[in-house]
């Protein structure tokens, strides 16, 4: 699959940087998007000397005209898009960034700004990505949607408003979206951390936490790499509406025996209303 052109969004630190440094050495040429002109030559530094396969923007995707010119400067620079890695997001260290010393806050306490910048940069971003780059995967007869949500329990968990409910509409939309491209030569999946990362945006007390056995082992940004490397090959042409975890993916065996063994259906469990009131 060398010389496929990647966009991967938040691409320039921590979950997003490590998968398009990880698609670039696969052999893949990637345009990083991310809102910080300052982590640019960080980024391009690196990539080292495949860096003629690196392009970096700054702009915030937030503006649909961004995300226009993102995707016209890629096939400008490149001639086209066939991957599209929507990472860009604000995690709690933006929504709630006391929560770790003082407690969540309630949803009634969380100011408009927060939500509202919660659900652009998690849900709206990758909207607006997806319905301007998959008229083109369509028409070329191939392409990769992948979707970075979060663990089912953190987008329900009291307090993860809005973080959760933002990135549950990135998961359902992987279901549906999925549905849609059907026959389209089109996929799309979820590839996910599986429990807390530890990026730059991961809060000090969550790393001290981890340590200490009090949350999960935190999962370094490089798991990432290899449960995406499988969803955007040839190999999983097959592999729709999936979702894979980066902490249970084993790389001790073939990528498909892997994500045999680890993926799951995207979207949410149903239950019938009997077994909540059973028992």
């Amino acid at each position: 699959m060398s010389g496929q052109i990647a966009i991967v969004t938040g691409g320039l630190r921590g979950l997003g940087k490590a998968m398009a440094l990880g698609l670039l050495r696969s052999g893949r040429k990637v345009v990083a998007v991310g809102h910080i002109a300052g982590d640019i030559v960080p980024m391009q530094e690196e990539a080292g000397e495949l860096a003629a396969g690196l392009h970096c923007l700054a702009l915030d995707l937030r503006r649909p005209s961004a995300c226009t010119e993102a995707i016209a400067m890629t096939r400008q620079r490149f001639g086209a898009v066939d991957i599209l890695v929507n990472n860009a997001g604000l995690t709690f260290t933006y929504t709630d960034p006391e929560r770790f010393t003082k407690g969540p806050r309630k949803f009634w306490e969380l100011s408009d700004e927060i939500v509202q910048d919660t659900m652009d940069t998690n849900y709206v971003v990758a909207d607006q990505m997806t319905r301007r780059v998959t008229p083109g995967l369509i028409e070329r007869g191939w392409g990769r949607i992948v979707n970075v949500t979060t663990k089912l329990d953190t987008m329900n968990r009291a307090g993860s408003v809005p973080y959760g409910p933002s990135k549950a509409a990135l998961e359902m939309a992987t279901e549906i979206w999925a549905k849609e491209l059907v026959g389209t030569g089109v996929t799309a999946n979820v590839v996910n951390p599986g429990a807390g990362a530890n990026t730059p945006g991961m809060a000090k007390e969550m790393r001290e936490w981890s340590a200490t056995g009090k949350a999960p082992k935190l999962v370094e940004p490089q798991e990432m790499v290899a449960p995406l490397l499988f969803v955007v090959s040839r190999e999983a042409d097959r592999v729709n509406g999936y979702r894979f975890d980066a902490n249970t993916w084993r790389t001790d065996i073939a990528p498909a025996a892997s994500a045999s063994q680890t993926g799951r259906r995207a979207g949410f469990e149903l239950h019938a209303l009997s077994d909540c009131l059973s028992g």
